[in-house]
């Protein structure tokens, strides 16, 4: 077992971001949401930090769910675990007969359990088999995508999803292999990247498949689409002087991220009105400048930390009606 994926990324910085939420004094134990449990590691700092605080957290890998249940398992029935993904959130607080909470976490991405558990095909590193379901129990894997999708959609999903300038290229190799052989194994794919870039682009940035590997992972999770949904149903979640924070490792989360905190705190009043009815007053506050970046130190600690993007906000408003 890998020592990397016990380090949780930015963890100290994402406590302090919800303490307050977390520590206000109140008549119910704090309800706090982790959306991406992992391997529990946020979630166990979180049931340590705030000992008065009940903990929902939900996975859609099963293996997860099992390991952070046994990391989990001293803290009894403060931890709630339930195999969903995360923007079924709503449905999943509604079950469990919960309101409103005052804190909720998104580290977003791959967890380092899938990453290191070679047969899961999401590392570029190790030969394994092209899958990449975060949820093994349901939908395509990524060798289905690479081998039926028309090529078209395959640009359009390396340059969407992968922000990757040779997608066509890439695309144009995989097609005339696919059709001498269908693709099973990541190992071939990488040879097939390599082998199909120009010298210059195999310069820059790390491992020239990265880029391809994150967007077969996006599209066989359905990543984007999962996080347009679950991150304003999350604010909707909060109470009033509840907290949020999202750990994005990419341009395109963390676009979506801020996109829905800034709407959130916008005034959305027309221009003129002399006073600003409640409707349209902001119903967030901003609590980071931007996105906070993780430090050196926790970089060298982690170094899957390296690419995170922190944004925290807080509710200040209930929806009007």
């Amino acid at each position: 077992m890998s020592q990397t994926r016990h380090v949780p990324v930015m963890l100290q910085r994402c406590l302090d971001l919800l303490a307050p939420a977390l520590e206000a004094p109140s008549p119910q134990p704090p309800v706090v949401v982790d959306c991406t449990l992992g391997l529990g590691g946020h979630s166990e700092a979180l049931l340590s930090a705030f000992p008065t605080a009940r903990l929902i957290a939900l996975d859609r890998d099963k293996e997860a769910l099992r390991l952070s249940g046994e990391r989990l398992a001293p803290y009894g029935d403060r931890a709630t675990l339930v195999h969903a993904v995360y923007d079924e959130l709503p449905e999943v607080l509604g079950r469990l007969g919960v309101p409103k909470v005052q804190g909720i976490l998104f580290d977003l991405g791959v967890s380092s359990m899938q990453l290191d558990e070679a047969d899961r095909g999401f590392a570029y590193a190790q030969d394994a088999p092209l899958d990449m379901r975060m949820d093994q129990t349901t939908g395509i894997g990524a060798a289905e995508v690479l081998n039926t999708y028309p090529p078209g959609e395959l640009v359009r999903i390396l340059r969407a999803y992968g922000e990757e300038k040779q997608a066509k290229r890439i695309v144009s190799a995989v097609v005339r292999e696919r059709e001498k052989e269908p693709f099973s194994n990541s190992a071939r794919l990488v040879e097939l990247i390599r082998d199909s870039l120009p010298q210059a682009a195999k310069r820059t940035g790390g491992n020239p498949a990265k880029r391809t590997f994150q967007a077969l992972r996006i599209e066989v999770n359905g990543e984007l689409t999962v996080l347009e949904r679950a991150i304003p149903a999350a604010v909707r979640s909060l109470a009033v002087g509840g907290r949020i924070a999202v750990l994005s490792y990419h341009s395109l989360e963390d676009r979506l991220v801020k996109q829905v905190f800034a709407a959130g705190a916008a005034n959305t009043a027309p221009p003129g009105l002399p006073v600003v009815p409640e409707r349209y007053q902001p119903r967030l506050k901003l609590l980071t400048r931007g996105a906070e970046l993780p430090t050196e130190e926790e970089v060298a600690e982690n170094r899957r930390a390296a690419p995170a993007r922190l944004r925290g906000a807080q509710r200040i408003r209930e929806e009007e009606r």
